[in-house]
């Protein structure tokens, strides 16, 4: 499902935190508080690593996070002042299949 402007995983994991302490939960998840800091910020991505610290100690998916990250990444990039459109690539164009390719054989 798309969503607008999907908020960061960092806002969503600092509701699952509620009153704990930033330094007590990096201790819990045997991280920096610094590492923690930076994502409940919105400055640094939840990776597969903290994907699966997070689902075991809050008893969640790391797909969960991993799928909040993919959506709000793609979202961003979509809307990035930088984002160029690209002119769509046509089916039905035959491109000539190269000597020795895997796909002549």
């Amino acid at each position: 499902m798309r969503m607008f402007n999907p908020p960061h995983p960092g806002e969503v994991l600092r509701e699952y935190l509620g009153d704990l302490s930033v330094t007590d939960a990096a201790a819990h998840l045997q991280i920096t508080r610094a590492a923690l800091s930076r994502i409940l910020n919105g400055h640094a991505a939840i990776s597969a690593d903290m994907a699966l610290r997070l689902s075991q100690a809050l008893g969640t998916s790391a797909e969960l996070w991993l799928g909040m990250q993919a959506q709000y990444d793609l979202w961003q990039a979509k809307h990035a002042a930088r984002y160029v459109k690209i002119a769509r690539l046509r089916t039905t164009a035959k491109r000539p299949a190269a000597q020795g390719s895997l796909l002549t054989a």
